[in-house]
């Protein structure tokens, strides 16, 4: 491949913003039921951009409207095991008129682009893609090869997206052992300096119905098998319960590192002092508070259908999250609240993963991150969330979160997640694309 002349084509930093602002302007609301528009306008722009530069991605929808796009970029050491470079492109629902601008207007305001997906996450889509058209337009090679993906249906499993891909056509992952996705590589101030945490863990989810059976009946009876009762006593015990604190290695190498940054004390058996490093986060505290414990929050309640009349059968549904090791300790806890007239059934679920903070990736994420921003520290950490890592993982395929943000110091990045008035810096995307361009150049 002849590179072009320098200067005739539009780099990544010139192109992020404005292919990030396309994407936003897409409405791809993923509503979790099969309805919503579906990704395919969104996959489709994403094949334009990608043909444009002379590449041939694969386009495949599971059903009418459910869209993924899949290309591979040959590296210089074809020896070497491959990288899947992933994201996705559906985002959760937004109600305009809770927002301060258009959820799906992408406008820029104040040097930010506002818009559902900014941060969750047509961010990493766009930088993906600029990235990608800067190397083939160049005839840059990046060090191995990489599977470049953009997933449809995260927001709901990944039904129609990757888990989909990885049972129907894992040929397309052929070779890779890595992959790099959300949500990590965004940084936090500590102490004064600045530190970037690169997600290595994630918990596992368990979304459950509970069904109690009572004995239907009039309203105005005794009726001591009641199936409301019995469910909202469950739902109740399950929602209150108090489950005890366990690190993972991932969060205590974590609060180690916040408290040599802040120089609070670290303490593992002291939950007071685990709560103050926790605190020491700021905004990012709403990510890593969730990742000391496993958790069950109560989500849905159906019964009945009149008044007067006791039903026979009453639903509820939880959302459970695990950590790492705890699958079998949470089942047992929750089956032992629920009791004896209420019995579970799975809805969704999905594994914990966690891997060390270490190892030529790691490195050479790091290594990325302190070339633009010399003097950055950076820290593993666990999503309290889940991402299609998840399902990359069945084919033996180790993930980390690592969207590369240099953020201002006061913001609430947690807080942007399916949130209102999700916005992004454009100057954290530009930033984001020299760090990935380095990152797939060298990985």
């Amino acid at each position: 491949m002849t590179a072009p002349a320098p200067g005739t084509f539009p780099t990544a930093e010139d192109e992020v913003a404005g292919l990030c602002q396309d994407l936003l302007r897409i409405d791809t609301s993923n509503y979790g039921d099969g309805t919503g528009p579906g990704e395919r306008v969104a996959a489709e722009y994403v094949m334009r951009s990608l043909e444009e530069v002379g590449l041939a991605p694969t386009y495949f929808e599971t059903t009418p409207g459910r869209a993924n796009v899949v290309v591979r970029l040959e590296g210089r050491d074809r020896t070497r095991p491959a990288l899947v470079l992933h994201g996705h492109l559906d985002v959760v629902p937004a109600e305009a008129s809770d927002w301060t601008v258009d959820p799906f207007a992408g406008e820029e305001v104040d040097g930010q682009l506002w818009g559902r997906g900014a941060v969750d996450m047509k961010d990493m889509d766009a930088m993906m893609l600029a990235v990608v058209r800067q190397m083939v337009r160049e005839g840059r090679s990046p060090a191995r090869d990489v599977v470049v993906a953009f997933f449809a249906d995260e927001e709901a499993g990944g039904v129609h997206g990757a888990q989909w891909a990885v049972k129907h056509k894992p040929e397309l992952f052929e070779g890779a052992t890595e992959a790099v996705s959300e949500v990590g590589g965004f940084s936090v101030e500590l102490g004064g300096r600045r530190a970037y945490l690169l997600q290595t863990a994630e918990k596992g989810i368990g979304w459950l119905r509970l069904v109690a059976d009572g004995r239907a009946g009039h309203g105005s009876q005794v009726n001591v098998d009641n199936a409301v009762t019995n469910l909202a006593a469950a739902m109740a015990r399950i929602g209150a319960h108090p489950w005890p604190t366990v690190l993972t290695p991932t969060v205590r190498q974590l609060l180690e590192g916040v408290a040599d940054l802040s120089g609070l004390p670290f303490d593992p058996e002291d939950d007071g002092a685990i709560d103050a490093l926790v605190d020491a986060l700021g905004p990012t505290a709403k990510f890593v508070g969730a990742t000391l414990k496993n958790t069950s929050a109560p989500t849905q309640l159906e019964a009945g259908y009149k008044a007067n009349v006791i039903p026979g059968t009453a639903t509820g549904v939880i959302d459970t999250r695990f950590l790492p090791g705890q699958g079998d300790e949470i089942t047992r806890v929750l089956t032992e609240l629920a009791g004896e007239h209420v019995r579970i059934e799975p809805i969704h679920q999905d594994r914990a993963l966690e891997v060390p903070f270490e190892g030529t990736l790691v490195d050479t994420m790091v290594a990325a991150l302190g070339a633009e921003d010399p003097g950055a520290l950076a820290l593993p950490y666990m999503l309290s969330g889940g991402t299609d890592n998840k399902s990359l993982a069945r084919l033996g395929i180790t993930g980390y979160g690592f969207v590369p943000l240099q953020l201002p110091a006061d913001a609430d990045f947690a807080g942007m997640f399916h949130g209102v008035d999700e916005r992004v810096p454009v100057s954290a995307l530009k930033f984001g694309v020299r760090v990935l361009d380095r990152l797939l150049m060298t990985a």
